[in-house]
């Protein structure tokens, strides 16, 4: 069969049949035409939803003025178990080498070590900030954790 513009027809479901309001009780549709009894919505030009609120309305587009967001990045954690998995021995872990083992999502906000899981390796870390246990850890296998 060829396509050309008398064969071209809609997707199944593309077009639906408008429910045909008024047309007597028997369709369901008949006396209020679907619309209920009284009120705002029965009415024609009534919108669903919009009654008036008054004040109340206004003060719910308010923004919330309590709390705030602090401009100081959130420090994106790593676990030495993660280190111990992509590190080789005596390595130097940076905020680079750890963004280029897809550790961490972004080298510019700041790295912080810690102490979950176990460290095997000796490593040399720059440029992270760690938890106490983390340095007691790294230092323990003769590494070290410069910032």
């Amino acid at each position: 069969m060829t396509i050309g513009a008398h064969t071209i027809k809609p997707a199944v479901g593309a077009h639906k049949r408008s429910k045909r309001l008024g047309r007597g009780n028997a369709t369901q549709k008949g006396t209020t035409a679907g619309r209920g009894m009284k009120g705002q919505r029965a009415r024609s030009g009534g919108k669903a939803g919009t009654k008036y609120m008054g004040f109340k309305r206004a003060r719910q587009q308010v923004a919330k003025l309590r709390g705030f967001t602090s401009l100081s990045p959130k420090a994106q954690t790593v676990t030495l178990f993660t280190i111990n998995r992509v590190v080789v021995d005596a390595v130097e872990v940076t905020p680079t080498f750890l963004r280029e083992k897809n550790v961490i999502a972004d080298i510019r906000r700041p790295v912080k070590i810690v102490a979950t899981g176990e460290l095997t390796k000796k490593v040399t870390i720059r440029g992270c900030f760690a938890t106490k246990q983390a340095v007691v850890n790294i230092e323990k296998l003769g590494g070290s954790i410069v910032f």
